[in-house]
């Protein structure tokens, strides 16, 4: 199920950056969702913010390509809705998240799926021990980005060729080198995909699935 549709039984964990719904009896993996933002910006995230918005199909389309209700779907909550240069306010936000996360249900396999500037900061906390793997959408990955978390993580990079918000060559170019960095890692071009992920939605949404779905340990 869905953060969303456990119903009234849905409930923040009572940490600031984490959002999760009811926790399964048996939690065998985690999946930790990442909406995109701005290059800049301190106004506060909510939830009802279409970035936000845009990821809650994604939880539904993972959730349904899942066969036991033992993986537990998440949200990080950002503070600010902008990364803010050096100061990468949702890097913290993510950090603080996987913490919380490993708090709740202990160090299980975790599988991270960030979209645009999301997407960017799934990328950075890979290397947190948790994590498995990485799904990003349409990320921001700009010059100089570290790879070298992504070592012996599963790493796929879904990207339109419509994107006008982030480069595709620049995220085709980053997976390359995590690649060479030790990541298995895997570039999929989305022929008339644009950035918000709205054309072809459905070949996005079931992408998404069948990648976290053979991510997530068996």
């Amino acid at each position: 199920m869905t953060v969303d549709e456990r119903g009234s039984s849905a409930v923040r964990t009572g940490t600031r950056a984490l959002v999760a719904g009811e926790v399964p009896p048996r939690v065998r993996a985690a999946v930790l969702f990442l909406h995109g933002g701005r290059a800049d910006s301190l106004a506060p995230s909510r939830p009802w913010h279409a970035a936000a918005l845009r990821m809650r199909p994604f939880e539904r389309a993972v959730a349904s390509a899942l066969p036991d209700d033992d993986v537990l779907l998440a949200r990080v909550r950002y503070r600010v809705r902008g990364w803010n240069g050096a100061a990468a306010d949702p890097l913290r936000d993510a950090e603080e998240a996987l913490a919380e996360l490993v708090r709740l249900v202990g160090e299980v396999p975790v599988v991270l799926v960030g979209h645009s500037m999301g997407g960017r900061t799934a990328l950075r906390v890979a290397g947190t021990s948790s994590v498995r793997g990485v799904l990003a959408l349409a990320p921001w990955c700009p010059d100089g980005e570290p790879v070298t978390q992504l070592r012996d993580r599963d790493l796929v990079v879904l990207h339109g060729d419509r994107d006008r918000v982030t480069d595709p060559v620049a995220a085709r170019s980053f997976v390359e080198r995590a690649g060479a960095a030790g990541a298995r890692a895997e570039f999929r071009g989305v022929p008339g995909g644009d950035h918000a992920m709205l054309r072809r939605a459905g070949f996005w949404h079931r992408t998404a699935g069948s990648v976290v779905a053979g991510m997530l340990p068996r």
